[in-house]
Order: structure tokens, then C-alpha cells, then sequence
């Protein structure tokens, strides 16, 4: 007998979708055109006390700096109950310049430092963007 989805079960949660990312991605847009985008590494989102947070780092294809790529990181924290649900503050800030292979490294160092069972998920920007 297989598995079947019972009243109380919920799909599962796909990377970087939902309210929160879409707000983000938004943001993301304004400071990085989509076609420019090399890799955006999706950390899980962390919810309490009624808010969400998230937080991407975006890899973009750099036309200066011997195949680097220019690093920006991006947080949302949005309101997912009460009174003030739907509100949200978004952030985007660039913060360096680097090779394709040394981002993987850190992305992984900063989920095994933070304890984060889960790495961040590396996607293209077809998860925010349609190409």
C-alpha cells in the first residue's frame, strides 16, 4: 500500500517559493538583472513567534574581475500571523567579489558552522525568474 496524502498533510515546501522569497526576488531584481544571475544559494527559512525569515546569497556573472562573481546577500523577514501579518522588511546588500568554487566552500562552512543540518540549495534563477 503506497503513501497517500491524508487531510493534514502538506505539499512539499519547493526552495526559495512563497510569500517571503517573493518578495525578495523582487528585491533582488532592482539590484541584480535576472539574466545575470550565475547561482542563488537558498538557505532554509527560519520561523518563529509568528514571522518567517530567509536568506539567499546571489551569485552574479561579474563582466569585470578575471571570472569572479559579484556576491549579494539578501534577507526578508515577514509577518506570518497576527495583526500585522503580510508586512515585511527586505534587505539586499552587495558584499564581495569571488570565484564560482570559493562561494560553494563558504556557503557550506556557513551551514556546517551555524549547525544547520541542511546546506544552503544552490538554484538557477529559472526558481525566481522565467528565462
Amino acid at each position: 500500500m503506497g503513501a497517500s496524502a491524508g487531510p493534514g498533510d502538506h505539499p512539499p515546501v519547493v526552495p526559495g517559493r512563497g510569500p517571503g522569497w517573493a518578495k525578495l526576488a523582487e528585491a533582488v531584481a532592482r539590484y541584480v538583472p535576472p539574466a545575470e544571475i550565475d547561482t542563488i544559494y537558498l538557505f532554509r527559512p527560519l520561523k518563529r513567534e509568528g514571522r518567517e525569515w530567509g536568506t539567499a546569497v546571489v551569485a552574479r556573472r561579474a563582466t569585470e574581475g578575471g571570472g569572479r562573481l559579484r556576491v549579494y546577500t539578501a534577507r526578508y523577514m515577514l509577518v506570518v500571523r497576527g495583526k500585522e501579518r503580510g508586512q515585511s522588511r527586505v534587505e539586499v546588500a552587495e558584499t564581495g567579489l569571488s570565484p564560482a568554487e570559493v562561494i560553494a566552500q563558504v556557503m557550506q562552512a556557513t551551514a556546517d558552522r551555524t549547525g544547520d543540518p541542511e546546506p544552503p540549495v544552490a538554484v538557477g534563477a529559472g526558481v525566481w525568474y522565467e528565462s
